[in-house]
């Protein structure tokens, strides 16, 4: 089992619209694709705003395998294109999460 971590920047102007495309739409598509999302989080405020979230693969080949299928979702570029304002994100981070031989399991931890 290994995590992603995505990191989005987000623009103050532009957030709301970021997390209702988010909520009402990308993460549907998202499970229907495989996708597991452990959890989702807001950080920093005005020009340092940030959207986290977190997700669970079984190996780099599934989360590879459901990243080219939420690419390619024809329903997920109506709504890319429905829902495009200015810029509504930023730089995008991406980190593969991959657990040390001595780390809790997540949901180990009390």
């Amino acid at each position: 089992m290994i995590n992603q971590l995505r990191l989005y920047q987000l623009f103050p102007a532009t957030a709301a619209a970021f997390h209702a495309r988010f909520r009402d739409h990308a993460a549907r598509i998202m499970r229907g694709h495989g996708f597991r999302i452990l959890a989702m989080w807001e950080t920093g405020e005005g020009d340092s705003l940030a959207f986290a979230y977190l997700l669970a693969w079984a190996d780099e080949a599934e989360m590879a395998a459901g990243w080219a299928a939420f690419m390619a979702d024809a329903d997920w570029a109506r709504i890319k294109r429905e829902t495009l304002e200015t810029p509504i994100v930023g730089r995008i981070e991406d980190r593969v999460l991959r657990p040390t031989e001595y780390s809790a399991a997540l949901g180990d931890i009390a």
